[in-house]
């Protein structure tokens, strides 16, 4: 049962799972990988629709940028984080380490993953895109193996499969 006051998630099942996006004042304000089966059915405002035509056709690897209003709700630091995420080029990573010194807080490594963790827009802010400083896979709210289907798809511009 959904919350009163709290936005609707519309569910969608994709090729990665089903993804949940909520969406308020004309903006997208979350995306939930793995998102669980609603109790409620709603009609998709079109930016929701728009959205989950991005998405797909990012998962079939037709698009590299989304073209979509976002409102991420954090701290300061937490959006400052978010941002340089959408720096990442699509097909690129970065570390924990190099995301820090991109905002100017070197030292702040374990905050940045903290900040990543709490992302309520992932895929279209990238958190997937970041990565241990030795290269390996490291944490993700979806999963690792998610985040490594994703990568995969990035770094070899082929779809995922059904």
């Amino acid at each position: 049962m959904k919350k009163p006051g709290s936005p609707t998630l519309y569910i969608r099942q994709t090729r990665i799972g089903r993804i949940g996006l909520a969406e308020r004042d004309g903006a997208i304000t979350e995306l939930a990988l793995r998102a669980k089966a609603a109790a409620e059915r709603a009609p998709e405002p079109d930016l929701i629709r728009r959205a989950f035509a991005q998405i797909e056709e990012y998962l079939a690897g037709r698009r590299t940028r989304f073209d979509l209003p976002l409102h991420a709700e954090g701290t300061p630091f937490m959006r400052q984080v978010w941002e340089a995420l959408c720096g990442i080029p699509y097909g690129e990573t970065r570390s924990y380490k190099e995301i820090a010194a991109a905002i100017g807080r070197p030292g702040a490594m374990r905050a940045v993953g903290m900040a990543n963790s709490r992302n309520p827009i992932a895929l279209i802010i990238p958190c997937h895109r970041v990565i241990g400083a030795d290269g390996t896979l490291t944490g993700f709210a979806s999963g690792v193996d998610v985040k490594q289907r994703l990568l995969e798809l990035e770094a070899g511009g082929a779809h995922l499969p059904l």
